[in-house]
């Protein structure tokens, strides 16, 4: 766990690495060409190249007591939320990201360790995110990733207090991702105690599932949640507080990650707190788009 006194002696860099090119900032440069079409398997990401996922029963189930997994309905809040891909649909899912609201209206927000792949040095090529993703079906189609945001200090030594990544997309029938499915804002020092709705996309299965339970504190720059089920493909998971049905909009306080890659057990997460250090990432991502 890093302590805090590291905050205040690194310096604050990102790194950008664009779908077939690094953009130069700071001192870490990645040559994406190197990353092959493999990535490693780490923490709540699912392996590519594993069993084949087992369909789940895609009929809708009430939500279960707090801290129980249950299969969500197709809505408007959790249609921002899909699963992630390398290149296309045709292997497993392995991680999961939603829409955050941006000036360009078209990023998204997942965990580090699910966009740039430590063993490699370098970034996952080709990502391409598939919001409302149910048994292969795609209501809106695959989004391609234009650019990945993670923090310097994530890709040199995977600190787990900024396994955060923004992803940049492409416009799809010249609309953004935001115009079609809205989008979230993000939750900067919201504290350690939330009511929380929790979804992604765990690699066994080929629909969501969905939790709610309180978080808590695990440490002072990390969140822990009890939801049952939420294993391999599940990271980048949103943390989504304080959903409005009149704005229809929620706020996202963590994703899935942080320590240990979100967790070895599957009935028990973590997230990296958002603070400041979250917040200038938010803001580089915003500028480089």
């Amino acid at each position: 766990m890093r302590s805090l006194a590291r905050k205040s002696v690194l310096p604050l860099t990102f790194t950008v690495v664009m779908a077939a090119a690094v953009v130069g900032y700071a001192s870490e440069q990645t040559d994406t060409s190197s990353s092959g079409g493999g990535r490693s398997s780490f923490g709540k990401s699912g392996e590519a190249g594993g069993q084949d996922p087992q369909d789940q029963d895609p009929s809708a189930t009430a939500p279960a007591d707090d801290g129980n997994a249950y299969t969500p309905r197709r809505t408007e809040q959790n249609a921002r939320v899909g699963a992630v891909f390398e290149k296309d649909d045709t292997g497993d899912h392995f991680c999961t990201a939603s829409v955050v609201q941006s000036p360009g209206r078209n990023m998204l927000i997942t965990a580090a360790h699910c966009a740039y792949d430590s063993d490699a040095g370098s970034t996952v090529n080709d990502l391409v995110f598939a919001p409302d993703y149910r048994n292969g079906e795609e209501p809106t189609g695959l989004w391609k990733v234009k650019k990945v945001i993670v923090d310097d200090r994530w890709a040199k030594s995977q600190d787990e207090d900024l396994d955060v990544a923004f992803l940049i997309l492409d416009k799809k029938k010249g609309k953004q991702v935001q115009d079609v499915l809205g989008g979230n804002t993000l939750g900067i020092d919201r504290g350690f105690d939330n009511e929380v709705k929790i979804t992604g996309y765990p690699t066994s299965r080929n629909t969501p599932i969905s939790c709610q339970n309180r978080t808590t504190k695990f440490s002072d720059t990390q969140l822990r949640v009890q939801c049952t089920d939420f294993e391999g493909g599940t990271s980048g998971s949103p943390w989504l507080a304080d959903y409005d049905p009149k704005s229809h909009t929620g706020t996202v306080i963590g994703v899935l990650g942080g320590h240990e890659g979100g967790g070895d057990e599957d009935d028990v997460s973590y997230a990296a707190y958002f603070d400041d250090d979250i917040a200038q990432l938010y803001k580089h991502a915003q500028d480089e788009d």
